[in-house]
């Protein structure tokens, strides 16, 4: 979609979409009362409730399907537009019916295989309360026809009619070829994978179809026109992929975040730290990487952690003599530094899809944070030699210890949350609900509360940006099942491992893969399609599942923020206000300060696994 409609939502009557928002809000606060409800009763009374776990895992499921629909209405489904802000204005509307033809083309042929899902579930019973699972699963069909509706309505709406038709005329023309000639395809074996798993994905990520939607078409693509496979299977991995227990915290950390930001929590976390260090030289780049460090502990988003922090500090850096550039190729670094800070959402989706455990990503997301912070910190340090510090004034103790005594119930939040998970007395879905049970206490109680419309809003929010990730889960899930039976990861694997230089060669690959598809892709879709692949490999060259996590996740979010892809990048210029263009020649040292803390963390494994001891 356009650029302009990145800015706004959808141009629709969004009046049906109301009832779904309320539905959204309710279901995450059911979900939120009955994980909280779970970890009272077991904990504090040593009765666990058997059939909480099935009520969760059915409301879940609905609340993140309803949640693509809304994230679809208001165009918040990650996306790659590089490519469409570089065409002329009448080509980029073509480009953009496009992509919604093909986005509606992968939503009209999956829905018949999700209705046939729910009715062979339907046979399926819960083994607690004894309900058919057709219930559960019927939330994908109804999340398929939403978001099918939507684009519909839009289309028609916002593109011309000649652009349509031309769009549905080649999808539909291509479609047909593949259908014509598929039992040539099916002889072709693995170099189809390249034809409908990249060829297609490309098409359709640079014509700006969400991410979610290039995975699923290329799956779909792939399973039906060169393999005999059921394409009921796709919305089995759907399900797979998005019905985890472990993602449930997902939801809880970004509301977690949302209350972070309304009731101000972050703010007097950074005032403490200027009182503390804004008088030293480089001082208030010491309060911006270490307030990233800190609030990213709370919110677990990157987009949070800047929106943040850069509104509380920048005016300060400013008046300083830091140059906007400077500020915000820090404050975008700092946040590629801070993601392996736990909570990071990525993390826990890394353990849900890899089997790795989350309380040991925990313990050493801090110990690889704590590397490339002190990268940053002397870069930093060093571009401050030449600050002017002469009007700069020292914080008296007495104001250092009003704004830690304000600050101390927010810098407390961090620290239970590692503590609990990586001292196993906690799952991170169990203290994901005490952390927003305690931050909501907080908030309300110090900070001077949040009211109920803020509540909801940030409960539709959740909703919306939960259903987004959620739904990549899933597409990427049914594409990595797609690369795995078609026994490419084999082969695969038997190059990698026979590369010379063992695992020392493999790492440095794993690099250089993770930073283009960070790149490309942002992090949950390049964990998804790679680390089914390299993970096996990983472990059969004797790489220990901490470290190569630690490698993946730092390389992935140094991607991110590289220009002139990265999306993490284009983020943090529009929340520092600044031009791309200018930030661009700036944050190349700062990068290459993270290259070389990536390049320690992958060939010294002790660091990663220190914490684990």
């Amino acid at each position: 979609m356009s650029t302009e409609d990145l800015q706004n939502p959808l141009h629709m009557n969004n009046a049906w979409l109301k009832p779904l928002e309320a539905v959204a809000a309710l279901l995450l606060v059911v979900i939120f009362t009955l994980l909280l409800g779970g970890v009272v009763s077991r904990y504090v009374f040593a009765y666990p409730i058997i059939w909480i776990d099935e009520v969760v895992s059915l409301s879940f499921l609905w609340f993140a399907m309803i949640g693509t629909a809304i994230a679809m209405h208001r165009n918040e489904h990650l996306r790659l537009t590089l490519f469409q802000d570089m065409l002329p204005p009448r080509l980029k509307d073509f480009v953009q019916a496009f992509g919604l033809v093909a986005i509606a083309a992968f939503l009209l042929g999956m829905m018949p295989h999700a209705i046939e899902y729910v009715k062979d579930e339907m046979m399926v019973r819960t083994p607690a309360m004894d309900l058919p699972n057709g219930y559960r699963v019927g939330a994908i069909a109804f999340g398929l026809l939403s978001m099918l509706a939507i684009i519909v309505v839009y289309a028609v709406k916002s593109t011309k009619y000649i652009d349509l038709a031309i769009s549905v005329l080649i999808v539909g023309g291509v479609t047909a070829a593949c259908a014509y000639f598929s039992p040539q395809l099916q002889q072709l074996g693995t170099i189809n994978l390249f034809f409908f798993l990249v060829v297609f994905g490309v098409v359709c990520l640079l014509a700006g179809v969400p991410i979610a939607f290039c995975f699923g078409i290329g799956a779909l693509s792939y399973l039906a026109f060169s393999t005999q496979t059921p394409l009921m299977v796709i919305v089995g991995r759907m399900d797979e992929g998005m019905s985890s227990l472990i993602l449930i915290s997902v939801p809880i950390f970004v509301l977690l975040g949302c209350i972070l930001d309304i009731t101000g929590m972050g703010k007097a976390i950074v005032d403490f730290l200027a009182s503390l260090l804004g008088h030293v030289r480089a001082g208030m780049s010491y309060v911006l990487l270490g307030s990233l460090f800190i609030v990213s502990g709370i919110s677990g988003s990157k987009v949070s952690d800047m929106a943040t922090v850069a509104p509380a500090l920048f005016p300060e850096m400013k008046r300083r003599g830091h140059k906007p550039k400077e500020m915000i190729a820090l404050l975008a670094t700092g946040a590629a530094m801070a993601d392996t800070v736990p909570p990071s959402i990525v993390m826990i989706v890394l353990g849900s899809v890899t089997g790795v455990s989350i309380a040991g990503l925990f313990q050493s997301g801090f110990v690889i944070a704590m590397v490339l912070l002190v990268m940053l910190v002397a870069l930093a340090r060093w571009k401050a030699r030449l600050e002017d510090m002469s009007n700069v004034k020292k914080a008296s103790m007495k104001v250092v210890g009003k704004f830690l005594l304000v600050a101390s119930p927010a810098l407390v939040l961090p620290f239970i949350i590692r503590s609990a998970v990586g001292g196993g007395v906690a799952t991170a879905t169990e203290v994901s609900t005490i952390a927003v049970l305690y931050a909501m206490i907080i908030g309300k109680v110090l900070y001077g509360g949040i009211s109920r419309k803020q509540i909801y809003g940030m409960l539709v929010e959740t909703a919306a940006l939960s259903g987004a990730i959620l739904l990549i889960l899933g597409t990427a899930s049914a594409m990595a099942w797609s690369i795995a039976q078609s026994g490419m990861i084999q082969g695969l694997s038997n190059i990698m491992t026979s590369l010379p230089g063992g695992w020392m060669t493999f790492m440095a690959v794993t690099m250089a893969v993770f930073l283009l598809f960070g790149c490309l892709l942002e992090g949950l879709p390049a964990i998804l399609l790679l680390a089914p692949i390299m993970f096996p490999i990983a472990k059969k060259l004797g790489i220990h599942d901490i470290h190569y996590s630690m490698v993946v996740m730092a390389a992935m979010n140094i991607g991110l923020m590289m220009p002139p892809i990265g999306v993490g990048f284009y983020l943090a210029c529009r929340i520092g206000g600044d031009s791309p263009d200018e930030v661009m020649g700036a944050i190349w040292p700062y990068i290459l300060a993270l290259l070389l803390g990536l390049i320690v963390i992958a060939y010294v494994p002790w660091l990663s696994i220190v914490a684990l001891a």
